[in-house]
């Protein structure tokens, strides 16, 4: 299995970022799940300070036997143990993001990914939405806070939160929210939206 290397980022923008987040202050691990090439890598890669780790391998013949590719034919790549990447919130807060392999042959990777994790971000696609059901069911069942993220792809439709939580059938107060997953301040926002309801989840059973 080869380890790839993002050259999204120069690598200016690498060596400016290499020592944030190594002083002291508070590291979150986070989770990006959700279905086959929702764009769970392209989010990590686009917040990331640092040039991300990918463990990505091509499509071949036989893979696509087994990957349903509806809607996303143009995919030649797929994660085959996890994108890793890291980016700074405030001076005290950095986030280590993890990012899940999308198909059901490779699960049995998610229970050590998800060991420790503050959260998660479901990332969610109106035209394969069935596809993230599998990631909410996962999170839910084990009280792991999460929001779920509609990553906006050029000629989708943008439907309405509301309707995305009715037919995901999530929990009171998940939030659910529009993203562009190639968009480094809008994954941003997402990643924020999850420390904060994580934060409340967990002042929340505290009280309890």
């Amino acid at each position: 299995m080869a380890f790839k290397h993002s050259d999204q980022h120069t690598d200016q923008h690498s060596d400016r970022h290499a020592d944030r987040g190594s002083g002291p202050g508070l590291t979150l691990k986070i989770l990006v799940a959700g279905g086959f090439g929702v764009g769970k890598t392209t989010l990590v890669g686009s917040v990331s300070e640092i040039r991300p780790l990918r463990t990505e391998e091509r499509l071949t013949e036989a893979g696509r036997g087994v990957d349903d590719t509806g809607g996303v034919e143009r995919k030649t790549t797929t994660t085959v143990a996890m994108d890793f990447g890291r980016i700074t919130i405030r001076e005290d807060l950095s986030l280590y993001l993890f990012g899940t392999p999308g198909q059901d042959r490779f699960w049995f990777l998610w229970d050590e990914l998800a060991y420790g994790a503050l959260g998660a971000v479901v990332l969610a696609d109106t035209r394969r939405l069935e596809d993230c059901f599998p990631s909410v069911d996962y999170f839910e069942r084990r009280s792991i806070p999460f929001v779920v993220a509609v990553n906006c792809f050029h000629g989708s439709r943008r439907h309405a939160v509301e309707k995305v939580a009715r037919a995901l059938d999530l929990d009171p107060g998940t939030p659910v929210l529009l993203c562009d997953a190639r968009d480094r301040e809008s994954g941003k926002k997402v990643l924020v939206t999850l420390v904060e309801h994580a934060s409340r989840r967990h002042a929340a059973r505290l009280l309890a």
